[in-house]
């Protein structure tokens, strides 16, 4: 990568998002510029500001205030940044609805999607586009991301899927969410599962558009799992965090992959963590964690 580059971090206001800013702040240049993107003004405003003051901070941050639910707002921004820019080095899509385990996946259905499903999608077709050589575009996904944590029956809908596909298979989801039918198909109750799993589906079906020309000028194109993060989000759902991570540990290893001389041709595409790669076809489908949720 060249200097002046230009990162964004989606959903980095707090926990991990905000961790990922700091630590590309602190690992790029001066001359580069780290935006820090969420919806509401206020947090995005003072989190740019206190980042910025950190003794280890060595690049420019700015706050921008983005919706990734707006499909219009992400082209825009992208546009912009090509405009001004010329593009966009660095893209981490790290936005997440928070859900408890005592709401009902059900009434959450459509902000879970929309904010992990939709939202991944049009960065993925806005950023892309404009992601210089050499850049890097990642998903925040999870290790539930791989196509074995799905009844069977699902495997079709998203297994080499395109990206058109991908979303009306998501789609297909939701409606099925809303007809209280979903069961009956074999979509899991938890939300988290088909919505990781089609989050990484949506990043192979993009990676296996590109994979030539991106592997050829050292581009990667790929998901990531963080592992367990001790965060206002996550720690709700787990009874035991002896073995959670802080944000900045869990930043790291994502920052590993970000500023890697080169690209391994075996990650590009895939979901990678701790540097290694989760094998798509790999787990099982979840059903203890089923039987707690509300439907």
């Amino acid at each position: 990568m060249t200097t002046s580059r230009i990162a964004l971090v989606t959903g980095a206001n707090q926990g991990l998002g905000r961790a990922l800013v700091e630590g590309l702040a602190a690992r790029l240049g001066p001359d580069d510029l780290v935006l820090l993107t969420g919806r509401n003004a206020g947090r995005v405003t003072d989190a740019a500001r206190e980042v910025a003051g950190l003794p280890g901070t060595v690049s420019r941050v700015e706050g921008r205030v983005l919706d990734v639910t707006d499909t219009d707002a992400v082209a825009a921004l992208a546009d912009e940044l090509r405009g001004t820019y010329g593009g966009v080095d660095i893209v981490i899509s790290n936005a997440v609805a928070r859900v408890l385990p005592d709401d009902s996946q059900a009434e959450r259905a459509d902000e879970f999607i929309d904010v992990s499903n939709s939202a991944t999608h049009a960065v993925l077709r806005s950023f892309g586009p404009v992601l210089r050589p050499s850049g890097r575009l990642l998903v925040v996904a999870s290790g539930l991301g791989t196509l074995g944590h799905l009844d069977p029956r699902l495997h079709p809908l998203f297994d080499g899927a395109t990206l058109d596909q991908v979303e009306y298979a998501v789609e297909s989801w939701r409606t099925a969410v809303h007809n209280r039918t979903a069961q009956e198909a074999g979509w899991p109750l938890w939300l988290n599962v088909p919505s990781k799993v089609a989050q990484v589906a949506a990043v192979r079906a993009v990676a296996a558009e590109r994979r030539t020309r991106d592997l050829a000028d050292g581009t990667l194109i790929a998901s990531v799992c963080p592992g367990m993060v001790d965060t206002a989000t996550s720690r709700p759902w787990f009874s035991d965090y002896s073995g959670a991570q802080s944000p900045a540990d869990a930043a790291s290893a994502v920052l590993d992959l970000v500023t890697a001389e080169g690209v391994d041709a075996a990650q590009y595409g895939e979901l990678v963590q701790f540097g290694k790669v989760l094998p798509w076809h790999d787990g099982t489908p979840p059903t203890a964690q089923d039987a707690l949720l509300k439907p």
